[in-house]
């Protein structure tokens, strides 16, 4: 079923591009340690964290009370991760001493017999694995198991992978289904994938088969959540959905719930597939995968449109100034994707993959990495949010920091680890390009070692050039992603076209041939301004069109538009202009376009019989939506109105 699929990991990978250098640069330099201010209490006008002092209580380093969210220890796990891939690409002394430090306080923080998870040994003591539905300690215990992967393969410490293994040692026997075992799982998933990178670091079959193990049980009735409630004396679940639970995971078909529960869990059945060659596993990640991506995806790769609970609602069902889009879903978008194409070399999930990369994960930080988005909505009218109850959720300036804090030490752990989703290996010959950023890589082809060295002016221009630095001729696949948004593409290699039309498969261009030292491929993809329209199913955005070009979706705001947004009107047949600002947010291309604004001379009347409107030109002016709210607050839209 599968092909054999081989990242070309982060510690091969050199990443030297205009746009993303900058964004991995600040991962580093900021917000890596604002981070870890963050979570010591450092941070004057944040929410308060304690994750690190509660685990030094945990351990008895420290005295007093456990403060914060059950899974207030995944902040600590996610920001030791992402300190393992920066490590990985830029030595720090400094930081890696205190990394280690952290591991010395989770090591005293582990029980005798492998549990880790402060609010329990701190707070509950007496109440492990009594609620799974809610409580995280599988979801915490994930995030360790992360952490330890990544700091492991960063430093080749194995402290930190033997307290993972001795954990994840200790829960394979507590769960299962032998009498003396809990026949449950997670009501948060993240241990699913987890586990699937500690069995990557160890070989331990153990692992894979424990997450095997948690993706069966869930959905079996009789459904363990209530089994557990019956036991505290409360009421059953009410409804399944939300924690993808409302069926066993093989009979799924459209995606339920948190949409971060679920892409995890999506990720997790990907790697299952993978590994145990299930065709079945295969067949219901294409089923839920078609459902998100073809129904309940924003144009911007964010996903879960309702604030209550977090959650996928119904199909086309995408209200833009209520949109949840959680930065975290999306980034277990980035996850669940680049696992399916382990599963399948299609392009379509690196297109998907790239999609939120660029729109839906970094709109959630500022320029300046202090700031962070949970929520990323798709139309923001500054007075609803301050006034509306159902708008609530919706913040028109990123914040310094939260209570529940997911996002930002997520969005972390993926811009350190940006470099391994570029490239793969396929059945040991074929070389794909998923990703067109910037730098170099090392990869093996035939027992012999080369770079490819990448120059990308994505995605302000359509512009990439490869350079092969070969040891001597070799002879192997260049798989070449053709981009969706690009209606007519080119290839070169060392100035001869390549008629790319018959040797494209799955959106990906597929080169044969005898490589020499210093080959150069040059392809050009023409970054025209699209104009996008939405399934006429998804009411909110009727007689609406989204400006898109390459893998930027643009909106308007009010800094450069004036208020009352809803009230301009793009044209749909006037010449668009693109220029590039370099004054503007750090840099960026914006789209110019012809327009109307409708006059506003009412004045206290509220309603009018046979009123023609009146309308005046205007230029229209389009930013990044990535790069909205890094300027003075104000109104921002995606989907405009269109004649």
């Amino acid at each position: 079923m599968r092909a054999d699929f081989k990242p070309i990991s982060i510690d091969k990978v050199e990443i030297q591009d205009d746009f993303w250098t900058e964004f991995i640069d600040l991962v580093r330099q900021e917000v890596i340690p604002y981070q870890w201010k963050a979570i010591n209490d450092m941070i004057l006008d944040a929410p308060k964290s304690h994750a690190i002092q509660n685990l030094k209580i945990a351990g008895n380093l420290a005295e007093g009370e456990f403060h914060g969210f059950v899974f207030q220890d995944s902040d600590v796990y996610k920001w030791l991760e992402a300190v393992g891939y920066s490590l990985t690409t830029h030595a720090d002394p400094e930081l890696e001493a205190l990394a280690d430090s952290v591991v010395d306080i989770i090591a005293k923080a582990q029980q005798p017999d492998g549990y880790i998870n402060s609010h329990f040994t701190a707070a509950k003591p007496n109440m492990r694995w009594t609620n799974l539905k809610d409580w995280h300690e599988l979801y915490c215990a994930g995030h360790f198991f992360e952490a330890a992967a990544s700091y492991y393969q960063a430093t080749g410490k194995r402290k930190i992978l033997e307290l993972a293994c001795r954990f994840a040692d200790y829960i394979q026997q507590v769960f299962g289904d032998n009498p003396d075992q809990i026949p449950g799982y997670p009501g948060h998933e993240e241990i699913e994938l987890a586990l699937v990178k500690l069995y990557q670091v160890t070989n331990d079959q153990r692992y894979l088969d424990l997450s095997k193990y948690f993706i069966q049980r869930r959905g079996q009735k009789p459904h363990y959540f209530d089994i557990e409630s019956d036991k505290r004396g409360e009421k059953p679940v009410q409804d399944y959905r939300y924690h993808q639970a409302h069926l066993p995971v093989r009979e799924q078909t459209t995606a339920e719930g948190h949409a971060v529960r679920a892409v995890y869990l999506y990720a997790g059945l990907a790697d299952i597939a993978y590994y145990t060659n299930d065709k079945d596993l295969l067949d219901t990640c294409l089923r839920l995968w078609k459902n998100v991506v073809n129904r309940r995806m924003y144009i911007t790769g964010g996903i879960g449109s309702s604030a209550h609970l977090e959650c996928f609602t119904f199909d086309y069902d995408l209200p833009n100034n209520t949109a949840y889009t959680e930065t975290c879903a999306s980034i277990g978008l980035i996850f669940w994707a680049h696992r399916m194409l382990k599963l399948q070399q299609n392009s379509e999930y690196a297109d998907i993959l790239e999609l939120a990369l660029y729109n839906g994960v970094i709109s959630g930080m500022s320029l300046d990495g202090k700031r962070f988005f949970y929520v990323n909505p798709l139309e923001v009218w500054p007075e609803a949010a301050e006034k509306r109850y159902d708008h609530k959720h919706v913040r028109v300036t990123r914040q310094s920091w939260f209570g529940c804090a997911c996002c930002p030490p997520n969005l972390a752990r993926l811009l350190a680890s940006l470099g391994g989703y570029i490239y793969a290996l396929v059945n040991e010959s074929e070389l794909y390009t998923h990703l067109y950023i910037g730098g170099s890589a090392s990869v093996e082809i035939a027992g012999k070692q080369f770079i490819i060295k990448q120059d990308s002016k994505l995605p302000w221009e359509g512009k990439v050039c490869l350079n092969l630095e070969l040891p001597s001729e070799i002879e192997f696949t260049l798989a070449l992603r053709i981009p969706v948004w690009c209606s007519c593409p080119t290839v070169k290699i060392n100035g001869t076209a390549v008629d790319i039309h018959e040797i494209t498969d799955n959106g990906y261009a597929k080169i044969r041939r005898t490589w020499n030292n210093n080959d150069r491929i040059e392809l050009d993809f023409p970054m025209e301004v699209k104009r996008i329209r939405a399934n006429p199913k998804v009411r909110y955005n009727r007689g609406k069109t989204a400006l898109k070009r390459g893998p930027i979706v643009y909106c308007l705001e009010q800094a450069d538009n004036g208020d009352n947004l809803h009230s301009l009107i793009l044209s749909q047949n006037d010449e668009v202009k693109v220029a590039y600002n370099k004054q503007l947010l750090n840099g960026v291309s914006v789209i110019i376009a012809d327009g109307m604004r409708e006059i506003d001379n009412w004045e206290d009347v509220l309603y009018k019989a046979n009123f023609r409107e009146e309308t005046i030109r205007t230029k229209l002016l389009f930013i990044p939506y990535f790069a909205w709210a890094n300027r003075e607050s104000g109104e921002m839209l995606v989907w405009v109105r269109s004649c």
